[in-house]
């Protein structure tokens, strides 16, 4: 796990980190807001982020 970044040792984070974050804030809230308008149940949608989350943590520890 030497590629995680503890946020507490990087602070303050940098202008770039600071915009890819509100970026991916900001895309996922309009994905959300799109999935929601064409009728997608609540439910599906937190099931949908909560897989990709949990994807995105199993690769982070396993490399």
């Amino acid at each position: 796990m030497s590629n995680v970044t503890r946020l507490r040792h990087a602070l303050p984070m940098s202008q770039d980190i600071n915009k890819a974050l509100t970026d991916l804030d900001s895309t996922i809230a309009k994905a959300i807001d799109a999935a929601k308008a064409s009728g997608l149940p609540q439910g599906l949608i937190v099931a949908e982020l909560h897989g990709h989350a949990h994807a995105q943590t199993h690769q982070m520890v396993t490399k």
